[in-house]
């Protein structure tokens, strides 16, 4: 094998199979513009579809994102609403080029908190696209990490040992490859309660980019930063 096909090879190895990602700015990115926010949440789902798109172009194996937290419910109510009418009609609109370009929808969290006629268009996206096997796109809902490390602490504790492996075990990510590469936008720069345990060892990349700004080619910066970055895992 030459040099150049031995390096190659090295990068392919290199690349990030899951991305995880906290869609953050679209209130600011509203702000700026001196329009509603609700009109920034709007443009944010108009990137989030973009991106779905450009990660499966990209050969993404799992694409996480943050769409609705534990502590968002503190939003005012009217916000909310308006969270809930845009999934639903993402769900709605998006459902039929999910299925046919072989995406499988996964949700993190509990959904079931919902009203039931949200709950009942996620369970219906959720078998639509189970069988496929291109990316899969992992929604968060409702999800807060510190609540899904004590749900999967208290499940080992039910079976047996607490320990590292018992419990990552429960986690509701524990069908998918470990998390390589957590983004955040709008310039902030924590974890805000989101793949804590999952993020431990994985690579972060922040960018003062405001999500609806945010396109395929800006995931692709962070994927090629991701191979040129050298993990150790605690070693030298």
């Amino acid at each position: 094998m030459s040099a150049s096909a031995a390096s190659t090879g090295a990068a392919s190895d290199r690349r990030a199979r899951h991305v995880a990602i906290i869609m953050d700015g679209n209130g600011r990115w509203a702000k700026k513009r001196h329009l509603p926010r609700a009109l920034g949440h709007q443009r944010g789902v108009e990137a989030l579809r973009n991106l779905v798109r450009g990660a499966r172009e990209l050969g993404l194996e799992v694409l996480t994102l943050y769409a609705f937290s534990t502590e968002n419910w503190r939003r005012p109510e009217e916000e909310v609403s308006d969270l809930m009418g845009l999934m639903k009609r993402f769900i709605l609109s998006d459902l039929d080029e999910m299925a046919d370009n072989d995406i499988c929808l996964k949700v993190i969290g509990d959904y079931h908190a919902f009203s039931s006629d949200v709950v009942e268009l996620i369970e219906k996206a959720l078998a639509r696209t189970a069988d496929n096997t291109g990316t899969t796109l992992v929604v968060a809902l409702n999800y807060g990490s510190m609540d899904e490390i004590a749900r999967a602490a208290s499940k080992a504790a039910e079976n047996g040992a607490i320990t590292v492996d018992t419990i990552a075990a429960e986690l509701d990510t524990a069908s998918l490859p470990p998390l390589d590469l957590l983004i955040r936008t709008s310039g902030e720069q924590r974890l805000s309660n989101f793949l804590m345990w999952q993020a431990a060892y994985a690579e972060l990349w922040f960018t003062d980019v405001l999500w609806p700004d945010f396109t395929p080619d800006h995931l692709r910066e962070a994927l090629d930063e991701f191979v040129s970055r050298e993990r150790r895992y605690g070693g030298r």
